[in-house]
């Protein structure tokens, strides 16, 4: 596979900042800002609020996965909670390795999934490839979540994050609550479970494209910094890499970021 360059697109020699000021300045600057990240933390929190209303549909159908525990439904993959995420990993059969954006998200799994079933939460990444060609991309990434395989079954069709024959076929696709140009035949995405006293389970949320960002904690270390993300607009992650391939793509440079 070839590893291209990993230029940031500003030039460090460049970085010339807009104002210098004497720090009484800066301090009220800093505060008209603090308004507005107050705004928009109470923002997120009523939109936080909407998306524990929406409504629930109930699963009737049967799903059954492949893990390290064998054949298990989408009731199992519960493991005695009641709340559960599961994140869409592009991972197709037959690809010699996981999406590098997927595997950028996955970084951030483990820390997280040390906390989630304390609040009653069970996490799962989910992909169409056999569970043989998963389990050596999980080993090789070194990641410890549960990661299953739908292969076989409609899951990833029904969520909206595989096109299927027909789609690709017709060039369109249904991603992110509509439909659109075909993109890729794996797409990325987060969908929410619940399962009730009576083992019923519901369908209570799912998000595509930047709804994904949240997840994404390096990006919220970036976004604190002059540069910010640094990315180019029209293909905002062709910098990332697979964390395992950064060294090799610093060698390549000559001296690296």
């Amino acid at each position: 596979m070839k590893i291209e360059a990993m230029e940031p697109k500003t030039d460090p020699s460049e970085m010339n900042p807009s104002k210098i000021v004497p720090k009484a300045e800066w301090l009220v600057a800093r505060k008209d800002l603090l308004t507005r990240e107050k705004e928009l933390t109470r923002l997120r929190d009523e939109v936080s609020r909407h998306r524990r209303e929406l409504p629930w549909v109930k699963i009737d159908k049967e799903y059954v996965f492949d893990g390290p525990d064998g054949r298990e439904t989408l009731a199992d993959l519960f493991d005695g909670r009641s709340q559960l995420i599961v994140y869409h990993f592009m991972l197709a059969p037959g690809w010699e390795e996981g999406c590098k954006s997927c595997s950028y998200l996955a970084d951030h799994f483990d820390g997280a999934n040390r906390h989630l079933p304390h609040r009653d939460v069970t996490f799962v990444v989910v992909s169409r490839a056999p569970f043989s060609e998963i389990e050596p991309f999980k080993k090789r990434m070194g990641w410890r979540f549960r990661w299953v395989s739908s292969h076989g079954n409609d899951f990833n069709f029904d969520y909206h994050v595989s096109a299927t024959e027909d789609e690709q076929a017709k060039g369109k696709m249904y991603y992110n609550c509509k439909t659109s140009e075909f993109m890729s035949d794996e797409m990325p995405g987060l969908s929410a479970f619940y399962k009730d006293e009576n083992g019923d389970v519901f369908h209570t949320y799912s998000t595509y494209a930047r709804g994904l960002d949240i997840l994404v904690g390096a990006y919220n270390f970036l976004d604190l910094v002059p540069k910010g993300r640094d990315e180019n607009p029209d293909s905002t992650m062709d910098w990332v890499r697979h964390h395992d391939r950064y060294d090799r793509a610093k060698q390549k440079d000559g001296n690296g970021v």
